[in-house]
């Protein structure tokens, strides 16, 4: 096989994958998964500013007692 011949085997591969049902669940799955990291993202930003707020108030009232 020549290497013409092996770059037009693996074209034909990957068009048969992208247009397969299977590539398509795939990127299903893949933006769902993207979908849940941003919101976890998310939800860790909001939670940790809110937790650093907490901490702050604590040290604070720490400091004034000592």
């Amino acid at each position: 096989m020549t290497r013409a011949e092996e770059n037009m085997e693996i074209v034909k591969r990957v068009r048969s994958f992208v247009r397969g049902e299977d590539g398509q669940d795939l990127l299903e799955y893949a933006l769902l998964v993207a979908l849940i990291a941003l919101v976890a993202y998310a939800g860790v930003q909001l939670a940790g500013q809110s937790v650093a707020k907490i901490f702050n108030a604590i040290a604070s009232s720490l400091s004034t007692v000592a």
